[in-house]
């Protein structure tokens, strides 16, 4: 079977904050921008990879959502437990320094964990979780 991450989704609760946030601080290029005002679907991803992909998407805009679903969605992700993804690199400290000086906000600086992975970690402007593992 030869099967690969092709997208995957990110909330966003505004579109130009979160084109901001991916392509200024990370360096991802912006692949599509669809529709108008808040309801944006916007397709990033890192410029090198060009078969992997983030959605960054309006929450709950599915119409089978209910009143109460999109309160719980609004809450979790003024939290910042709604989404969350990992990424990795191989200068995490040279990577961390970069995306700080956007003025991102820091969750966790450069750590070695005790599972044995070295991370830092980000809020996006939706406030999804954006940790950044080293990788050799």
């Amino acid at each position: 079977m030869d099967i690969t991450i092709h997208t995957t989704v990110l909330p966003h609760t505004d579109p130009d904050a979160s084109v901001a946030f991916f392509r200024d601080a990370l360096g991802f290029e912006v692949r599509q921008d669809v529709g108008q005002g808040q309801m944006r679907w916007i397709t990033v991803g890192p410029p090198d990879q060009p078969g992997t992909s983030i959605l960054l998407a309006p929450p709950a805009a599915d119409p089978g959502i209910t009143d109460d679903e999109r309160r719980t969605i609004a809450e979790m992700m003024a939290k910042g437990t709604y989404g969350w993804i990992l990424l990795a690199t191989k200068d995490l400290n040279g990577t961390f320094d970069r995306v700080q000086a956007t003025d991102a906000e820091v969750v966790q600086e450069p750590t070695d964990q005790p599972y044995g992975v070295r991370d830092c970690a980000f809020r996006d402007p939706a406030g999804n979780m954006i940790r950044i593992q080293e990788v050799s």
